[in-house]
């Protein structure tokens, strides 16, 4: 089988090349980001079937319990109706109709075309994620409280790091309180950091309508985010088991109107908020994510929407998340399956990690997961770095860390190339009778440019040569790394006159001290 990796778009530096310290020519530390997956397959197509059927029956006989008046008018005009209880059910015509109408082959752009996304068969892309309320202090080693300064700080080094493709929103500021402020800032500090692709959490209509506002400012004009939505909204649109979330709803219905791409996120624990049960929690997750889906189209056909089947695994033994487990990784892997089946653009969770700390569990939990879900073909990974402790703390050296591990696992997902160039008789033919090595032969200096990952913290030196230069672990070599980016000129992505109107327009609370290169180191 031939594997052509995806075009790259830019070839003049980048940011993301000038904060990472790579000069242009240098060998790449990635290949292109978007190869495709799909080769794991831990569900049979009959069970697939199964589990979509079972899915309809859900939402046809049992139904959503709270939905908005929008809702609720949209889905019963719609065919809809209300059962003995008074839950919204939803008539399997109308599920498969917008399952056949919905959005596919969906391009989430970045500020900068390199940057882009496009969610089309299996195309592959990692992403951050979490809205973890603690964070690992860099200086102290020791966890905190996470703050809006530590979202912008994130910002920076994944900007930096080649592996991860887009900033999803990964802890919380807990140190602005009211809602639509939190929306605002938010927004902004994961704009001022990268020009990567971006999705953030919107808890109030305002703070969408606000943070939209900021988009085309920064975009450089009124509509231009509708043209160009460089953000889409984490939409936690229910509570499992099949309850809307009304506020939630009201948010995302706010941003569809003003373009902003869906991702859906139903998040059911197991043996808590969804069956004991893989396959109860698969249906569950399912029915819920398609109940989301025919609300965006029924507010606007054909919207941008993406499904996030994310059902959590409990350990049941004490009832707290498990994402370490192999019941977790297997359940991404059959979640990507199943979006795949449908065609529709999908999300998973991988890397969802239990340990506290970047270590050997980190890496194998990570490693196994991300891995199963990459080979599975999800379109996007949400959480597949730098989360730590069960998705409730964030870690800057662990992106670093991770970054490396994303792009072994990338290399997996592309595969053996096999043509006629790469087969190399006549290589083969030429230095057998020649030289008898291939160090120095033209195609291995040009192939090994553009055909091997090369870590930027990972050890690969020999046991003297590590030992010389002080015998540091990952995690030192991490650290020095962050340190190095946060220190490094072009901290802001937002052009200064641009920045100035927002901050005229909007209460923003991330101060351009802390913002200044190494202000906060």
């Amino acid at each position: 089988m031939e594997h052509t990796a995806p075009p790259r778009k830019r070839k003049r530096r980048s940011n993301r090349d000038a904060r990472s310290g790579r000069q242009p020519g240098e060998y790449p530390k990635t290949p292109a980001p978007g190869y495709e997956g799909g080769r794991y397959r831990p569900l049979s197509d009959s069970e697939i079937s199964r589990i979509h059927g079972t899915s309809l029956d859900v939402l046809e006989r049992i139904g959503m319990a709270d939905p908005t008046d929008s809702i609720r008018d949209m889905v019963l005009e719609a065919g809809g109706a209300t059962n003995a209880s008074g839950r919204l059910c939803f008539p399997r015509g109308l599920v498969e109709d917008t399952i056949a109408s919905a959005a596919r082959d969906i391009v989430l752009p970045g500020r900068e075309p390199e940057h882009d996304l496009e969610l089309s068969s299996n195309r592959v892309y990692f992403g951050t994620g979490g809205a973890a309320p603690i964070f690992m202090d860099l200086e102290t080693g020791k966890f905190r409280n996470s703050t809006l300064s530590d979202i912008y700080d994130i910002g920076r080094i994944v900007d930096a790091l080649p592996n991860i493709h887009y900033y999803q929103l990964p802890v919380v500021a807990t140190d602005v309180e009211d809602t639509e402020s939190l929306d605002i800032n938010s927004a902004y500090a994961v704009m001022s950091s990268t020009t990567k692709h971006t999705g953030s959490g919107f808890f109030s209509p305002a703070g969408v309508r606000k943070s939209v506002a900021m988009f085309d400012l920064i975009l450089g004009g009124e509509g231009n985010f509708r043209r160009r939505p460089i953000c889409h909204l984490l939409s936690c649109f229910v509570v499992s088991p099949l309850r809307f979330a009304a506020e939630s709803c009201d948010a995302t219905e706010a941003a569809i109107r003003l373009g902003m791409p869906i991702r859906l996120i139903s998040a059911g624990q197991t043996g808590a908020t969804s069956p004991v049960t893989l396959a109860g929690s698969l249906v569950q997750a399912l029915a819920e994510s398609l109940a989301g889906l025919v609300f965006v189209n029924l507010v606007a056909p054909g919207h941008p929407a993406i499904m996030g089947l994310l059902p959590f695994v409990s350990d049941l033994r004490t009832g707290s998340f498990s994402g370490g487990g192999g019941e977790e990784a297997v359940m991404m892997a059959a979640c990507a399956q199943i979006t795949s089946f449908y065609g529709i653009p999908g999300c998973v969770s991988a890397g969802l990690t239990d340990s506290k700390i970047p270590d050997a569990q980190s890496g194998y939990e990570k490693g196994h997961s991300v891995a199963l879900a990459a080979q599975a073909g999800a379109n996007m990974i949400a959480h597949s770095c730098g989360m730590q402790g069960s998705l409730m703390a964030a870690s800057l050296e662990g992106y670093v860390i991770d970054n490396d591990m994303l792009g072994a696992i990338q290399q997996a997902v592309r595969g053996v190339e096999v043509t006629d160039e790469t087969l190399a008789f006549d290589m083969i033919e030429e230095v057998t009778d020649g030289p008898g090595h291939y160090l120095g032969h033209p195609q291995t200096l040009e192939r090994m440019k553009r055909d091997f990952v090369y870590p930027i913290v990972a050890d690969r030196q020999s046991y003297d040569q590590w030992w010389e230069t002080g015998s540091r672990d990952v995690r030192q070599r991490a650290r020095d790394y962050c340190m190095e980016i946060l220190k490094s000129t072009g901290s802001s992505c937002i052009p200064t006159a641009i920045d100035e109107r927002i901050r005229h327009q909007l209460d923003i609370r991330l101060s351009r001290q802390y913002m200044r290169f190494g202000a906060n180191l």
